[in-house]
């Protein structure tokens, strides 16, 4: 693509679209992933292997909430046509909790897991909700490259939260804003900081992203409860014709327990095995982010000329052999290497997933598919971490623990080998240009350019 920024000025909303990934991924990167998790297993539990069993049980119970709301939830917004009013409800919960996050002590273990089970919840409902816009945002042949942008902002979003944390909170003698070290107060703040950095960089997503109004999405007059469980049933009905949508939905129901475990325990497995200390799990998350911009960036273009599924293929040989050099090394360099390997291809792994759905949704029902998108990554999910838990308390060890990844990518490989994306397309009838806003069927010019195709 010659001149990206053009793309930016001529696609309404694909600014304020890419800025919501920018601007949530601070939650991923120092809540769920290398901060707060670590801290609750170190600081909050009594011992690490408690610590890592109840962080398990919390992201076990976030994850059954997700997958059953988000169908219910993603039929409300396209029944109302209102995707960003749930989108900045959903966004504004998960900043409160974080909020919240800063007040547990050391010893409040049920504190601790209340407030981060609510923000877990608001954060991936949410993404049911920004998912959704990505069908309007980009045209059939750029959505892979629109996708990887959103992945790739994201990881650098992540990449400078880290980096503010390391500098003004966790590193120094003497901690920005007059905090002190007395009861983790420097490493609870950076809840602190999540939450301003959510808040301040989703206003361009609220302020320059529109909802597209589809047939399907235009407001009901009847009955909530009885519209919702007839068109919860019809939704059900309609997507069994969508066979491709189903299988690959079947395969991430799988890889994506694999991921979740990964993301969730990275962190504290590279603590509890070797010796990782807070710095140094800034300093590794750092290095993961920017494997993982460089890969979503790099292969968003891929993902257009070779497909999602290949895409997906391919990222998840990587990450098995990365998961297998991690559980198998003594050397702390093979373990930068692998988690640098897990790095380049999470992003497209995960870009690939969201491509792919958008690609393979009908108009008009987009945040129904991707509420089922969101169920396939989480209706299992707690399998991942209760696995990694149980392996961890059995066997008392958490590398036999993390060995337990291995089997969820393969079974995924596995069912994605039988998915066809050129029937999942025509499946899904989607047209090559949407609408403007306000028109009806002509065509859209400046879904992304000609200007700024494959040149």
């Amino acid at each position: 693509m010659k001149n990206p920024l053009a793309v930016f000025r001529a696609t309404p909303g694909l600014f304020g679209w890419v800025m919501y990934d920018f601007a949530n991924s601070a939650f991923t990167t120092l809540v769920v992933t290398f901060i707060y998790a670590t801290y609750f297993t170190k600081a909050i539990a009594a011992d690490e292997i408690s610590g890592t069993v109840l962080w398990s049980r919390g992201v076990t119970a976030s994850c059954l909430a997700v997958a059953f709301l988000s169908p219910v939830f993603g039929f409300l917004a396209d029944r109302g046509g209102n995707r960003k009013s749930w989108l900045l409800a959903t966004t504004w919960v998960c900043i409160g909790a974080c909020v919240m996050l800063a007040t547990a002590l050391p010893g409040e273990t049920t504190k601790a897991l209340l407030w981060f089970v609510i923000a877990n919840i608001a954060f991936e409902l949410g993404n049911v909700f920004y998912n959704a816009f990505l069908p309007d945002i980009a045209t059939g042949d750029s959505v892979g490259r629109v996708s990887g942008w959103g992945w790739g902002v994201g990881y650098l979003g992540g990449l400078l939260a880290l980096i503010l944390a390391l500098v003004g909170f966790v590193n120094p003698e003497t901690p920005w804003f007059g905090l002190t070290k007395e009861s983790g107060q420097h490493i609870r703040a950076t809840n602190l900081l999540v939450a301003a950095w959510f808040a301040l960089f989703s206003l361009p997503t609220f302020i320059g992203l529109r909802d597209r109004r589809h047939a399907a999405g235009k407001p009901s007059t009847g009955p909530l409860l009885p519209t919702l469980g007839g068109e919860l049933a019809a939704a059900a009905a309609a997507v069994r014709h969508h066979r491709q949508a189903l299988l690959f939905l079947a395969a991430r129901l799988l890889y994506n327990d694999g991921l979740i475990t990964v993301f969730a325990f990275g962190g504290i497995y590279a603590a509890g095995v070797f010796g990782f200390s807070f710095s140094e799990i800034i300093l590794f998350g750092i290095v993961l982010n920017v494997a993982a911009g460089v890969g979503a960036f790099a292969m968003g273009r891929m993902d257009d000329r070779f497909g999602g599924r290949k895409t997906l293929l391919v990222s998840l040989v990587a990450l098995s052999a990365a998961a297998l050099v991690a559980v198998c090394t003594d050397s702390t360099r093979m373990f930068w290497l692998a988690g640098i390997l897990v790095g380049v291809f999470a992003g497209p792994n995960q870009s690939a997933s969201r491509s792919l759905m958008a690609r393979f949704s009908p108009p008009g029902r987009e945040s129904q598919f991707f509420g089922l998108f969101a169920l396939s990554g989480k209706m299992t999910a707690f399998l991942g971490p209760l696995l990694l838990g149980v392996c961890t308390d059995l066997f008392h060890s958490q590398r036999a623990g993390m060995a337990s990844v291995l089997l969820f990518f393969a079974a995924g490989f596995a069912l994605l080998l039988a998915v066809d994306e050129e029937a999942g397309k025509r499946e899904g009838q989607r047209p090559e240009r949407l609408p403007e806003d306000g028109e009806a069927g002509r065509p859209l010019k400046g879904g992304l350019p000609a200007a700024g195709g494959r040149g």
